[in-house]
C-alpha cells in the first residue's frame, strides 16, 4: 500500500480527460497480429471480408497483414493480395508490419501508406524472434524508416517485452526508454508498447511509464496489453490514466506469442470498447458490429470468441 501510494504521489492520474468524453483511438490488430500464428491455413478472402467487416464498425486504424517472408509467418504469405483486395475507406488507415527493407518494398509496390517496424526491450526475445541484438535491431530498421519517410509513408513503432520477457525475466524500465528512444529520434511517430506476455500489474506498468515519460509525451505512446494474467484492462487503465489516448486489441481476442510459452492472446477490442463506453469515452465504434464481426472470424476458426463481451451480448443480437 505504502508504493501504491507513493506512485500516485510522483504520477497523479489524468483519468479526468475521459470523463470530459475524450476521444480514445483504437488500433485493431486482429487481422495481422491476431491471425498470424493461427494453426489453420485462412483462405484470403476471409481475411479480407474480415478486414472489411471491420472497416464497417467505425474503427480507423486496421493492421491488415505483415509483409514478412512466407517461411517465417506462412500465414501472411498472402499479404499483397489481402492489401489490394480489401475495399479501402478514405477516413481509415490500413498500416501493414514490415522487418527489412524487402518487405517495404513489397509494402510500397502495393501502394501502402503505413507501415509498423518493431523491436524488442529485451536482448533474449530480440534473439530469438529476430535473430539480433537490441543494437542490432536498431540498425536493421534505420534504413527502413528512413526510405518509408523518404516515401511520405507513416511509420509506427512496437517495442515488445515492456515489463517482463519469457528468456531474460523482469525487464528494467529503463530498456524500454532506450528502445523508445531510439525508434522515436529515428523518426516514429507513434510506439506501441507491448506487455506480449501479459506480465504486466498496474504497478510494473506504472514504473515503465513513469520512466517514459521523463522524455517523452504521452501523445506519442500506444499501449499493447495481452490477457494472460487477466490483468490487460487494468494494465490499459492504468496507461490512460497517465494520459495515452492509442490503445491496440484485437476482435475476438485473436493471437498469442509463439515465442513465449502460454501467452495468450490481445486483449480483446470488444471488452475494450465496453470498459471504454462505461468510462464515458468516445471511440467512434458500434459495439453491435464489432460483436458480428468478433463472431464471424470466431465462427470460421471453430471456437467461441475469447471476448467475455462478445460472449455475453452475442445472444441478443441474433
Amino acid at each position: 500500500m505504502v508504493i501504491f501510494r507513493k506512485l500516485l504521489n510522483k504520477f497523479p492520474s489524468n483519468i479526468n480527460f475521459i470523463r470530459n468524453k475524450s476521444y480514445i483511438r483504437i488500433v485493431e490488430v486482429g487481422p495481422r497480429d491476431g491471425l498470424q500464428n493461427e494453426p489453420i491455413n485462412i483462405p484470403t478472402n476471409i481475411k479480407i471480408e474480415l478486414i472489411n467487416r471491420l472497416s464497417e464498425t467505425g474503427l480507423k486504424n486496421i493492421e491488415v497483414t505483415s509483409f514478412v517472408s512466407p517461411k517465417w509467418v506462412p500465414q501472411m504469405a498472402d499479404n499483397e493480395e489481402v492489401f489490394k483486395g480489401i475495399v479501402k475507406k478514405d477516413d481509415i488507415s490500413y498500416p501493414v508490419l514490415v522487418p527489412n527493407l524487402i518487405g517495404l518494398n513489397s509494402a510500397l509496390d502495393a501502394g501502402v501508406k503505413e507501415i509498423a517496424v518493431f523491436l524488442s526491450a529485451s536482448e533474449g526475445f530480440s534473439k530469438k524472434n529476430t535473430n539480433c541484438s537490441i543494437e542490432e535491431g536498431i540498425s536493421r530498421v534505420k534504413p527502413v524508416i528512413s526510405k518509408a519517410l523518404e516515401n511520405k509513408i507513416k511509420v509506427r513503432g512496437y517495442v515488445s517485452c515492456i515489463v517482463g520477457c519469457p528468456y531474460d525475466g523482469h525487464i528494467k524500465p529503463s530498456a524500454v526508454s532506450k528502445v523508445v528512444e531510439a525508434l522515436l529520434s529515428l523518426g516514429c511517430y507513434e510506439i506501441s508498447l507491448g506487455d506480449t506476455i501479459g506480465i504486466g500489474t498496474k504497478i510494473t506498468i506504472e514504473n515503465m511509464l513513469y520512466d517514459l515519460l521523463s522524455f517523452t509525451t504521452p501523445d506519442k505512446l500506444a499501449i499493447h496489453c495481452h490477457d494472460t494474467y487477466g490483468q490487460g484492462l487494468v494494465n490499459i487503465y492504468t496507461a490512460i490514466e497517465r494520459g495515452i489516448t492509442v490503445v491496440d486489441a484485437s476482435v475476438a481476442g485473436l493471437g498469442g506469442c509463439p515465442y513465449a510459452k502460454g501467452a495468450t492472446g490481445n486483449v480483446s477490442t470488444e471488452d475494450l470498447v465496453y470498459m471504454l463506453h462505461g468510462l464515458g469515452a468516445e471511440t467512434g465504434v458500434n459495439l453491435d458490429k464489432l460483436i458480428r464481426t468478433g463472431r464471424y472470424i470466431s465462427d470460421f476458426l471453430g471456437r467461441p470468441p475469447v471476448s467475455k463481451v462478445n460472449n455475453a451480448l452475442y445472444s441478443r443480437l441474433t
